[in-house]
């Protein structure tokens, strides 16, 4: 086998073990085993074993950019915002290991941290930044990115794991666009919505009315049926 060959197989390799154990139980040699090869070619084509899991964070941060900058910009920056959404579920659904990799303990997130050119979260910020600069989202931008993820993340790795079937996966996700729904109304009609809990709201209609109080009684069930 040439050297890149090689070192494909070691990639794969890694990357199946990385994201079915904890890290420290990566052994090289059985790594090495597993791809057909000895430790030196680890040594000689990646300068060792955190060299080879740095490539395959690379590979996870370079695929996952990628899928989420090709999502075109509209007018709308919250229907970028769903783009981007099912654009980052998509690929952490077709590439579940690189997907675990990343966010399983190789990558460590520093929310106040500058985000390079290439951060798959910048996108996402570009969008929400043109959504609070249009005054359609208030907020600190970063934390809106973090209440998103939050939700995205929860929703991708529960799909990974198995702990729902195609079709439930599916409706979840799609209920989940309600909220862009509402915020996208929120400019017409001044309804207030959250998509998660962290520092996300729509800037309040001046004009609006506020809503009387809830009050507990035959109608009810009605209203909990209506908002299922």
């Amino acid at each position: 086998m040439n050297d890149e060959t090689v070192k494909e197989r070691l990639m794969e390799c890694a990357t199946e073990m990385l994201a079915t154990r904890p890290r420290e139980a990566v052994a090289l040699r059985a790594l090495a085993t597993a791809a057909g090869t000895s430790t030196t070619a680890v040594y000689s084509l990646f300068g060792g074993k955190d060299g080879l899991i740095g490539e395959v964070r690379n590979r996870a941060v370079a695929g996952l950019f990628q899928e989420v900058s090709a999502v075109p910009t509209s007018e709308d920056p919250l229907a970028d915002l769903y783009a981007l959404a099912a654009a980052y579920r998509r690929w952490g659904r077709e590439h579940g290991h690189l997907y675990t990799v990343l966010f399983g303990g190789v990558q460590s997130f520093d929310p106040s941290g500058a985000v390079g050119t290439s951060d798959p979260i910048r996108p996402l910020l570009t969008a929400i930044d043109r959504a609070v600069t249009g005054s359609v989202l208030a907020g600190e931008p970063t934390f809106i990115a973090l209440s998103l993820w939050v939700t995205l993340h929860g929703l991708v790795t529960l799909e990974l794991a198995g702990a729902f079937d195609a079709a439930t996966a599916e409706a979840t996700f799609r209920r989940r666009r309600l909220p862009f729904r509402q915020l996208t109304n929120a400019r017409v009609g001044c309804l207030e919505s959250a998509l998660g809990p962290v520092g996300l709201h729509v800037v309040p209609c001046p004009h609006r009315r506020a809503l009387p109080p809830r009050t507990s009684g035959a109608n009810d069930g009605q209203r909990d049926s209506a908002d299922q």
